[in-house]
């Protein structure tokens, strides 16, 4: 029996050493996870932003060292930060969010400049289908606003494998805006029955009304049936069944 005392207690050390990295890492994964939430958010800024100020908005779009400043001051630093025109992070603990910090403190992101970076890019539709009937009611195929935000935390020193990770987080939305808006029901009407001929949209709306004229005889065959009025735009026409 003698040979056994002390049993549990270095039962319980050898756990301890096994235990103890798995508690420190557990947490500094959930860190992790959420600065790449603030990433994905900060993306979604990032993208609506160049909706509203793109080159052809009254206000000029934000050039990419204005977004990430405006990122890293509003999505990265504390979250009581307050929203003010020009405000930038410093790379102090006030302006630091006070959970991104490893087992001994450190600021996961210890320089806002150097660890955070936002892009913004305004790019053609290029899908066929889409782009074709854009071109032919004369949209702007411009209109895919894309918003990236890249994030490299730092590494940790002792404790492996994230003292060598170069862990970096990148998040991207993009937003598919139609710029054009009608002056009004005749607008639309002419937006909608283009009659010129283009390379992107070779069959005029004539045509097409020329194609359907077979379909005007179905009150013929079928007793009853409504005429079917062909090539008509009426934007501010309601449905029937849809006052009820």
């Amino acid at each position: 029996m003698r040979c056994m005392h002390g049993q549990s207690s270095t039962e319980f050390l050898v756990l301890g050493l096994v235990l103890l990295p798995l508690f420190l890492i557990v947490p500094l994964l959930g860190k992790q996870l959420d600065i790449a939430h603030a990433a994905a958010s900060a993306s979604r800024y990032v993208a609506f932003e160049g909706t509203v100020r793109n080159g052809g908005s009254l206000q000029p779009w934000k050039s990419d060292a204005e977004l990430a400043a405006e990122v890293r001051r509003r999505f990265f630093g504390a979250s009581t930060a307050p929203l003010k025109t020009g405000d930038v992070a410093g790379d102090f603990a006030a302006h630091r969010n006070p959970l991104w910090t490893d087992h001994r403190g450190n600021a996961l992101l210890p320089s806002f400049a150097a660890h955070v970076g936002a892009a913004s890019l305004r790019s053609q539709l290029t899908a066929p289908t889409g782009a074709a009937f854009a071109s032919a009611m004369g949209l702007d195929t411009a209109n895919l606003h894309t918003g990236s935000v890249r994030v490299r935390v730092a590494d940790i020193p002792g404790l492996a494998p994230f003292d060598a990770l170069g862990l970096s987080i990148e998040r991207q939305t993009t937003v598919l805006v139609d710029p054009w808006s009608a002056s009004g029901p005749e607008a639309v009407r002419r937006a909608l029955r283009r009659e010129r001929w283009t390379p992107t949209s070779p069959f005029p709306f004539g045509l097409l009304e020329v194609a359907a004229s077979p379909l005007k005889l179905i009150p013929l065959v079928l007793d009853g049936a409504d005429l079917p009025e062909i090539g008509r735009v009426d934007p501010d026409l309601i449905p029937t069944d849809r006052l009820r």
